[in-house]
């Protein structure tokens, strides 16, 4: 299966510009026998929406949203986007759309809400982890802090993912300086591809975006007030093989397209070479959150 994916620079809640973009691109993706076009987080709207997100979140009945899906026809793609749900919920969701039609949204779990980071100020997080067939891969969809997390990633291999599609928006400098944002996503990825022996397919974006807070003064007029410095996406997104080697490497703090071949045969050695999931027992890890989370504790130890 040939996949792109496109690392791309959005423009901060400019939802026409950014749409007009992906479409653009998928159809390029199309001509060159794409058969899965990935793009990054939030790839519609930018990153730091603050209290604007629900000025540029869309519903899956959206014209919008509707078109997006419509570019899709002869190919698939999987976008990031602010979605709001029939409730007036509102979440960082991805897009799965094949052939022109929408398949479903995916929502991010694992909201992050330290530092310079606030989603879970302003969204939902999404309940369950869907997996979707695609030329009989079966893929898995995560948005950025849901990989930090060990157990989500298991209960997409559990569905038997062969394929993580990782999207995210990292920056320079949101997370401190106690360690390297650029370092610990090399070291995520490829611990994912090579343990599960997976294809992990990672989108990342480029550009740099402030953090713009409205405050009211006593006049009751509304002023921007943005006293930080932009944060600097640094892209370098990267497709990885089961065993965990890089197959396709995009270009660091610059748009860039990058292009690779996915093999069920592939799969299929690294199952055989190095089967560390065989064994794997996920009605032993239920027992076990059962007996961790409801069981009786008596002298220090846990009974059934």
């Amino acid at each position: 299966m040939k996949v792109v994916l496109y690392q791309t620079s959005p423009v901060l809640l400019d939802i026409k510009s950014n749409i007009d973009d992906i479409i653009d691109k998928i159809h390029q993706g199309r001509e060159k026998g794409a058969q899965l076009i990935v793009f990054p987080e939030l790839a519609l709207t930018g990153y730091f929406v603050s209290k604007e997100y629900h000025k540029v979140a869309l519903r899956l009945d959206s014209k919008e949203i509707k078109l997006l899906a419509s570019a899709t026809k002869g190919t698939a793609a999987v976008v990031g986007f602010i979605e709001e749900s029939p409730s007036m919920n509102f979440y960082n969701s991805a897009l799965v759309a094949i052939d022109g039609k929408i398949v479903f949204a995916s929502r991010k779990l694992n909201l992050p809400n330290y530092g310079v980071f606030e989603e879970r100020k302003y969204f939902s997080s999404g309940k369950y982890i869907p997996v979707f067939k695609l030329f009989d891969f079966t893929i898995a969809v995560f948005i950025c802090n849901d990989l930090w997390h060990p157990s989500l990633p298991y209960l997409g291999v559990t569905q038997k993912a062969d394929i993580f599609i990782t999207i995210f928006n990292s920056s320079q400098g949101s997370m401190g300086t106690a360690f390297s944002n650029i370092e610990t996503w090399g070291i995520i990825n490829r611990f994912y591809s090579r343990v599960f022996g997976i294809y992990n397919v990672c989108a990342n974006r480029v550009g740099e975006e402030g953090i713009i807070e409205k405050r009211e003064i006593d006049s009751g007029e509304d002023v921007s007030c943005d006293g930080n410095e932009p944060y600097r996406f640094w892209g370098g997104s990267e497709m990885l093989n089961p065993f965990g080697q890089v197959i396709a490497k995009a270009k660091m703090y610059e748009p860039d397209e990058i292009v690779a071949e996915l093999s069920r045969d592939l799969l299929r050695q690294k199952k055989i070479l190095l089967p560390y999931l065989r064994n794997d027992d996920p009605y032993f890890t239920h027992r076990e959150l059962g007996r961790i989370l409801f069981g009786k504790k008596k002298g220090g130890y846990f009974r059934t």
